[in-house]
């Protein structure tokens, strides 16, 4: 059975020629084709089954990529979801990252990376290109966080790990045979040592100081 891919883009012949593209891996085809995230929300909310990706614009009317990436972060966090934009901004970049994302790739992409970061969603949870990469790098620059400063125990180190790969908190805590409640005293001690706010920071932090490579 062939993977499902659900394309949300306002621009019409791109949508057209991006979904005729993929209809031509043999591992996958376009499901639907969506000018905006409200007519994807509306096709989820009347039952709609979770594709295997999600291809998403960011610049959309009506409810544009961030929007839709927040309600789908809310509502189907399983979603994958691989933005694809004509924006290179640091900002618009981290904002699809950080509200779920699971990479982020520009219009004039090669078709072989398209596959490429297909496959890679679908296997490992994530594809980052180069630009991704260093737009994360460049963002904990700005954070002034330095691996010398800081000392993690044996066990912080472990589930800092365990954050950077697509698991929930309750996966992780059956991973090292914690509890939801030791996991959550782990982020938050994590998140104070370390000067970040959220889970994108632990990642961004990890991967900078080399504890974890994407």
């Amino acid at each position: 059975m062939k993977n499902k891919v659900i394309i949300v883009d306002d621009h019409t012949l791109f949508a057209r020629g991006l979904g005729s593209l993929i209809d031509t891996f043999a591992e996958y085809e376009v499901q639907f084709t969506f000018t905006n995230g409200s007519e994807l929300v509306d096709k989820f909310s009347a039952g709609l089954e979770i594709p295997a990706i999600i291809l998403l614009d960011v610049k959309m009317p009506i409810m544009d990529g961030v929007a839709t990436m927040k309600w789908l972060k809310k509502y189907k966090p399983e979603a994958k979801v691989l933005s694809i934009s004509m924006e290179d901004d640091e900002r618009t970049i981290i904002t699809m990252i950080r509200n779920g994302a699971k990479g982020y790739l520009l219009k004039d992409t090669e078709p072989a990376i398209l596959k490429t970061a297909l496959d890679t969603v679908l296997a490992k949870g994530y594809y980052h290109t180069e630009l991704v990469t260093n737009t994360l790098m460049h963002a904990l620059d700005d954070e002034h966080l330095e691996v010398n400063t800081v000392e993690l125990k044996e066990r912080e180190l472990e589930f800092l790990k365990l954050a950077c790969e697509e698991k929930t908190y309750k996966e992780i805590a059956m991973q090292m045979c914690l509890s939801p409640k030791t996991i959550d005293n782990y982020r938050h001690v994590l998140f104070e040592k370390l000067g970040v706010k959220n889970r994108i920071g632990l990642v961004i932090y990890a991967v900078k100081n080399g504890i974890y490579s994407i």
